[in-house]
């Protein structure tokens, strides 16, 4: 005959917990917020578009045909390139907006990774360290900081040949001091933690408590200042062309389409206007996001992406 086992017997399974956590935590909230949704879908779409179709139509897009010129748009009697219309030499508005996608993301994503990465180890470095290395790489810093951007990179493109490469250098050191500050004043607060103080305890060397301890806690409120200043970026990088010292051509960007259909904008409204709304929409789409990441990963804020469950109880 068997016996029953004991209640002190018996095993608790513990209840698989249903809120999501990590990845699945974040894709959650995102779907939570229709504004972040749809600023993270734009952006992903540009990055598709930048990616997978310049190759394939960048012949076309640089075709000149005079028999085309200022050709109005929503029309498919030219074919499905020209449904958005012509500039001033017959080149099709939509394969130029697509190379100009490609050209407007290279550089500014290329800056502001260069910059953040630059910006994060000095900071780092510069907040850890203190001391006269802090003050020499502030001191940089400030100077870097009163001089206006814009005016730098017009008197260093002015000098310089026009180009993607000089393009991105330029945008990419007057972007440095933003992200030097943030991590330093990160580092400063983290420094005197008990987790750092127990690495220092076992002999942990400065270099490898700056990567393993402090850099991982620094990305997030890099990546969020990072995706504010993509918009910034994009918007100079896109006044520069329009300006005459950005890209030149056959490189082409939304800068440079704004500036080359100004003198048509009376009567062919869509060479400007086209590319001036995928300026806005992109920069508006990034500032979104920034915005939303930096609620997403500060936990008095993201109580406000948890959903309440008829029951009472929250779920994250």
């Amino acid at each position: 005959m068997s016996s029953v086992p004991a209640a002190s017997e018996l095993e608790v399974v513990p209840a698989a917990d249903p809120r999501p956590t990590g990845g699945r935590l974040t894709v959650h909230r995102l779907l939570r917020s229709p504004s972040a949704l749809l600023s993270a879908s734009w952006l992903a779409f540009l990055v598709v578009v930048a990616v997978a179709l310049p190759p394939f139509v960048e012949t076309a897009a640089n075709r000149q045909d005079l028999s085309l010129r200022l050709l109005p748009p929503f029309s498919l009697d030219e074919g499905f390139a020209f449904v958005l219309g012509a500039d001033s030499l017959g080149r099709p508005e939509l394969l130029q907006l697509v190379m100009g996608t490609r050209s407007s993301l290279l550089v500014a994503v290329t800056a502001v990774a260069a910059a953040a990465v630059v910006g994060m180890a000095l900071g780092l470095v510069s907040g850890y360290f203190g001391g006269w290395v802090d003050e020499i790489l502030m001191r940089i810093a400030d100077v870097m900081h009163t001089i206006p951007s814009l005016l730098l990179a017009l008197a260093v493109l002015y000098v310089l040949q026009p180009s993607v490469g000089n393009l991105v250098i330029v945008l990419a050191v007057t972007r440095v001091p933003v992200y030097l500050r943030t991590a330093r004043a990160e580092a400063l607060a983290l420094r005197e933690r008990v987790f750092v103080e127990s690495s220092r305890a076992v002999g942990a060397r400065d270099w490898r408590i700056i990567r393993t301890d402090l850099a991982p806690l620094v990305v997030p409120t890099i990546r969020t200042v990072a995706m504010l200043e993509l918009a910034s970026v994009l918007l100079a990088a896109a006044g520069l062309s329009f300006l005459g010292i950005g890209l030149q051509r056959p490189d082409v960007d939304w800068g440079m389409m704004v500036a080359d259909g100004r003198a048509y904008l009376a009567s062919a409204w869509w060479v400007t206007v086209l590319p001036g709304v995928a300026i806005v929409l992109t920069a508006l789409a990034a500032n979104l996001l920034s915005n939303w990441l930096r609620a997403a990963e500060d936990p008095a804020q993201a109580a406000r992406f948890v959903r309440r469950p008829r029951g009472g109880r929250r779920a994250a």
